[in-house]
C-alpha cells in the first residue's frame, strides 16, 4: 500500500527533523542532503517573518513532537497533554542553590527576603511564558533563535555564557545532591559527586520509554519534596503574621549591600538562564499542530502549565526561607548557611528526630531533579548554538561532561567546608549571566516579523523590558558594591 504524500511527509519529517510545511521537499529530502546543503532549508515564509533560515533540526529531535495532543478530544484532555514541561522548568527554581541562598537569607534577615522570592517568581512566570511563545510561534528554541539572529561571533559568545551558567547551575546541583547523599547515607562528598554524573543514563533510559516518563519522575520527586516541607513547616510553627509582613517590599534590600548580595543570589537562583533555554526546547515535545488556532491553544495551555508549576516552586522556596527564619533567626543563629549545619541543628531546635531526615530527603530529591533538567538544558544549548549532529546518547554525554567536570573539580577542591559560600556565589553568577538570555528573548518575542500573529502584546513586552532593565541595574549595583568593598 502506497502511503499518501502527507503521511510520507510526517514520517520523513520526524525521522530527519524536516518541517512538513513543504511536502514536496519532505519527500525528496534525505540525511545527506540536509547535512551538505543546509541552505535548502530556507523558506520564503521564514525570511518574510524575519528569520534568516530554518534550523537544520528541531530542538531535541529524538523527542520532538513525541507527545500527542488529541485534536478531537475535550479541552481538558488537551490541557492535560501539556502538563509536564512547566514542572521540569520549576525544578530549576528550587534546586540546591535556592536552598543555600534561602537558608542564608532566612537565618540572617528573617522573613525580610520573602518579597524577593515573590518578585523573582513573578519575573520567572513572565519570562517563561515568553519562552513558550517563542518556541510555539517560531518553532525554535532560544539558542536556535540567537544563532539565527546574531553574527557568529556574538552567538558563540552567548553560547559560552550559557555554558558558564549551566556549569554554575551544575556546581550547585552536584554539591546539593552530594550533601544529600552524605546526610542520609554517610556517602563521602567526593563519591557523591561521581554518583550525580549517572543521571545522564537515567535520562536516556526514561526517554527510550517516552518523554512523559522523564516528566513523571520529576513530578513524583516534587510531590515528595512538598510533603517533606509541609511536615517541617508544621514542626517549625512560624509566626504567620511575620511571614505575611515578609512579603511586603522594603528599601533596605537595595541599600544594605549584604542583603542585596543575598537578594541577587535568590534572584539568580530563581530566574535561571538555563531555564529559558530549557523551556523553549521541551515545549516542542508536544505535537500541537501547525495552524494558528492550534498554536494559540498550545500557548495558552503551556503558559498555564508553567504558571501553576512556578507557583508550586514559590511555595517550596518560601518554605525553605520560612523554615530557616523560624528555626534559626528567631533563636539568634543568624550565621547558618551550610546545608549540613542546618541539617544537624533541625532536630534539637524543632524537637523532632524526623526533621533532619525530611530535610535530607527533600534536598536529595531536589538535587536529582535538578541534574536531570540541567542535562536536558545543556543538550538544548549545545544543539541550538552549535548545530551538532550526534547520536542522542553521545550528545547528552558530551553536554553533561562539559558541565559536570568543572563542577565536580571545584566541589572536590572545596570539600565540605565552604560549600555554602560556593553555592551562593554560583547563584550570583547566574544572576549576572541572566541579562544575556533575557534581552534576546524579549527582543525576539516583541518582533512581529519573527513571531507573526503570536507576537507578544505591547503590555507584556513593556513588563518584560522593565524586568530586563531591573535585573541589569541590580547586577551593575552589585558589581559596583563589590569593587568598592575590594578597594
Amino acid at each position: 500500500m502506497v502511503p499518501r504524500p502527507e503521511e510520507l511527509c510526517v514520517a520523513r519529517g520526524r525521522q530527519q527533523a524536516v518541517p512538513c510545511n513543504n511536502i514536496a521537499f519532505a519527500i525528496i529530502a534525505n540525511k545527506s542532503q540536509l547535512q551538505k546543503e543546509p541552505a535548502m532549508i530556507d523558506s520564503a515564509s521564514d525570511v518574510a517573518n524575519g528569520w534568516k533560515s530554518k534550523p537544520s533540526a528541531p530542538s531535541m529531535s529524538d523527542v520532538y513532537r513525541s507527545v500527542a495532543v488529541q485534536g478531537t478530544a475535550s479541552s481538558w484532555r488537551r490541557a492535560a497533554a501539556f502538563i509536564g514541561p512547566g514542572y521540569l522548568v520549576a525544578v530549576g527554581y528550587m534546586d540546591p542553590g535556592n536552598w543555600a541562598t534561602s537558608i542564608a537569607g532566612g537565618s540572617r534577615f528573617g522573613y525580610t527576603l520573602l518579597v524577593v522570592a515573590l518578585i523573582s517568581n513573578i519575573m520567572a512566570i513572565i519570562l517563561q511564558s515568553l519562552c513558550a511563545r517563542l518556541a510555539i510561534a517560531s518553532g525554535r528554541d532560544l539558542a536556535q533563535a540567537c544563532k539565527d539572529a546574531y553574527p557568529k561571533a556574538v552567538s558563540r559568545g552567548l553560547w559560552v555564557l550559557a555554558e558558564i551558567a549551566i556549569i554554575a547551575t551544575d556546581i550547585a546541583e552536584v554539591i546539593g545532591t552530594a550533601i544529600g547523599l552524605n546526610l542520609l547515607f554517610g556517602i563521602p562528598l567526593e563519591i557523591g559527586v561521581v554518583i550525580t554524573a549517572l543521571d545522564v543514563f537515567l535520562i536516556l533510559y526514561l526517554q527510550r520509554l517516552g518523554f512523559r516518563w522523564v516528566e513523571a519522575l520529576v513530578i513524583v520527586l516534587l510531590a515528595v519534596i512538598a510533603v517533606c516541607f509541609v511536615l517541617q513547616i508544621a514542626l517549625a510553627d512560624p509566626e504567620w503574621g511575620d511571614v505575611i509582613r515578609g512579603f511586603a517590599p522594603t528599601t533596605e534590600i537595595v541599600t544594605n549591600p549584604e542583603m542585596l548580595y543575598l537578594a541577587l543570589g535568590i534572584l539568580g537562583a530563581t530566574v535561571m538562564p538555563h531555564n529559558l533555554y530549557l523551556h523553549s526546547g521541551i515545549v516542542q515535545t508536544r505535537n500541537y499542530g501547525d495552524s494558528l488556532p492550534e498554536k494559540r491553544e498550545a500557548l495558552k495551555f503551556a503558559t498555564i502549565d508553567s504558571t501553576v508549576a512556578l507557583m508550586f516552586a514559590l511555595s517550596v522556596n518560601a518554605s525553605i526561607l520560612i523554615l530557616a527564619a523560624s528555626t534559626f533567626n528567631t533563636t539568634g543563629r543568624t550565621e547558618i548557611a551550610e546545608l549540613g549545619e542546618a541539617h544537624s541543628l533541625l532536630a534539637p531546635m524543632l524537637g523532632a528526630a524526623i526533621a533532619p531526615t525530611l530535610f535530607g530527603i527533600a534536598l536529595l530529591c531536589c538535587g536529582i531533579n535538578s541534574t536531570v533538567t540541567a542535562t536536558l538544558a545543556g543538550q538544548i544549548v549545545m544543539e541550538g548554538f552549535l548545530d551538532i549532529k550526534l547520536p542522542a546518547w553521545l550528545r547528552r554525554l558530551i553536554t553533561r561532561a562539559i558541565a559536570i567536570v568543572p563542577a565536580a573539580a571545584i566541589t572536590i577542591w572545596y570539600g565540605e567546608s565552604g560549600t555554602a559560600q560556593l553555592l551562593i556565589l554560583t547563584q550570583v553568577i547566574l544572576s549576572l549571566q541572566l541579562s544575556f538570555a533575557v534581552f534576546p528573548l524579549v527582543m525576539f518575542t516583541a518582533d512581529r516579523r519573527k513571531m507573526g500573529d503570536l507576537v507578544a502584546p505591547r503590555a507584556l513586552v513593556a513588563i518584560a523590558v522593565f524586568i530586563a532593565i531591573v535585573i541589569a541595574a541590580l547586577n551593575v549595583k552589585l558589581l559596583v558594591d563589590f569593587l568598592a568593598a575590594s578597594t
